[in-house]
């Protein structure tokens, strides 16, 4: 699972300690067998001899504090010198200390199974002790989370797990009442102990929902196909809880992962993110405020490099706070999708603009030359239904009056400084007159001659394939001084 995922090992650790010493169960063996004598018709259980009587105590203090190796050794002499007793429940829970303690939850969970196999009432009248009750609940449920976390649980391991975590819930609720606080514990500890115990039962809850997705993502979780595969199981955990940042955020990275393969899937991720970031702090199923402030800078990092700018993020955010999914239609543009429509809605406006413009890159690169003598050069270049193909605006006439070639730029709308011409059109015939620079005209042609540097694109055409060419006469030369009459010689 990702690695800002908690697992539950250092918060079943710190409860751990807070309960151990609420229940405060360090007593000899007879306390201990007094404290299972309810009613005449459950008498007090009784050790056989002294030889169990002292076993029993080395147990009782291995527990408290803890010393689980010798606890575990002395527990195994126990079983193998009376394996009839009349303490078998209290020595499973013992054996559950043990095995907590040296770090072995799958043989917690083996005790645990018998130990649970009668349910809440069936543990309660074995174990008398609500403090074991509670322990017992308690380590079943959080190293249930260890092995989901760390291990590779089977479906009956799970199944204990959940089972042991939903009854602590429920006894949590009839053990941390105000009449049973032990005297030595203000209100404030008791019901910190409360929540300690509840938030690790709903933390064991949480992380064995996340197991099935995390089980299958340890084996790549950069590889699409293995992302692919655990979607589901994080969907499934996403409905389980809803308002989880972990699950928003793991579902998100994973939706990420397949954004190659579908490209949609990047839309969803950011979704997620967003979501993830919306969340309630903290656990059992919230981000840490640092991560969560980590993966909204995140967030906004790729919105921009998917979008193109940060517009439309605050909505985003808006939206992925009031559900855990994305409703149907919904939809990021991608910048180049945002760059396509902006490019349709310029040919569109600039229907001849934008035909030079794709002429004129193909012209500029490195392979120009062979595009001009392939595809261009002594074709027809007329627009659609009598349109004209091209326009621009006439820069200069060569020669100044009666103009065989006109020099013409096609300036961008946003260009700025005197207007460069690109193109030459070649008449068929002189003009009658002198053309009127820096009008805007509109032609058909056929490309003749091409030079990349300078630029120039040569078209021959005549006068009429041009529109909005204005001709006005020539200024008459100017009038020759008439030679003065020869002298007459004497």
């Amino acid at each position: 699972m990702h690695k800002y995922f908690r697992t539950w090992i250092g918060m079943a650790a710190a409860a751990a300690l807070g309960v151990v010493v609420m229940t405060g169960t360090a007593q000899d063996a007879h306390a201990q067998a007094g404290a299972g004598a309810q009613t005449p018709a459950q008498p007090a259980k009784q050790v056989k001899d002294a030889g169990e009587y002292d076993i029993y105590n080395e147990v009782i203090k291995d527990s408290n504090p803890l010393n689980a190796k010798k606890l575990l050794a002395d527990l195994d002499t126990w079983t193998q010198k009376y394996p009839e007793t009349a303490f078998k429940e209290e020595r499973k829970y013992y054996y559950l200390q043990g095995y907590a303690g040296t770090g072995q939850p799958a043989k917690v969970l083996d005790v645990a199974k018998d130990l649970l196999s009668k349910g809440l009432d069936g543990l309660k009248t074995g174990l008398a002790n609500p403090g074991f009750v509670l322990q017992t609940l308690f380590m079943t449920a959080a190293n249930t989370a260890v092995l989901a976390s760390n291990g590779a649980p089977s479906q009956d391991q799970l199944d204990i797990g959940t089972n042991a975590a939903k009854l602590l819930l429920d006894f949590a609720k009839e053990y941390f009442v105000p009449e049973k606080k032990p005297a030595q514990l203000s209100d404030a500890d008791w019901a910190t102990g409360r929540k300690q115990v509840e938030d690790a039962a709903k933390g064991a809850l949480f992380q064995i929902a996340l197991y099935p997705a995390a089980s299958v993502l340890k084996k790549n979780p950069k590889d699409p196909a293995t992302c692919a595969a655990a979607e589901p199981a994080l969907g499934k955990a996403l409905q389980d809880y809803p308002d989880s940042g972990q699950v928003a955020l793991q579902l998100a990275n994973t939706l990420l992962c397949q954004q190659a393969a579908s490209p949609a899937k990047a839309q969803q991720a950011l979704y997620e993110y967003a979501r993830a970031v919306a969340m309630p702090l903290g656990p059992p199923t919230g981000l840490d405020a640092d991560s969560q402030k980590k993966f909204d800078a995140y967030l906004q990092r790729i919105y921009v490099a998917f979008h193109g700018s940060d517009e439309g993020l605050p909505q985003l955010r808006d939206l992925a706070a009031k559900a855990p999914l994305p409703p149907a239609d919904f939809k990021v543009k991608s910048k180049t999708e945002i760059a396509m429509e902006k490019e349709e809605e310029f040919r569109t406006k600039n229907p001849q603009l934008a035909m030079w413009m794709g002429i004129k890159a193909k012209l500029a690169d490195t392979d120009g030359q062979q595009y001009f003598e392939g595809q261009l050069k002594d074709s027809d270049m007329s627009g659609a239904n009598g349109a004209k193909l091209l326009k621009g605006t006439l820069v200069e006439g060569k020669p100044g009056c009666r103009s065989k070639e006109l020099l013409v730029a096609i300036p961008l709308p946003d260009q700025t400084g005197a207007p460069v011409p690109e193109i030459t059109l070649k008449l068929d015939a002189p003009l009658t007159g002198k053309a009127e620079t820096g009008a805007e005209i509109q032609w058909n042609g056929v490309p003749s001659a091409f030079t990349k540097d300078p630029f120039m694109l040569t078209m021959d055409t005549d006068k009429t394939k041009i529109d909005g060419l204005s001709v006005t006469p020539c200024a008459p030369p100017p009038a020759k001084k008439a030679a003065p009459p020869a002298k007459k010689k004497g």
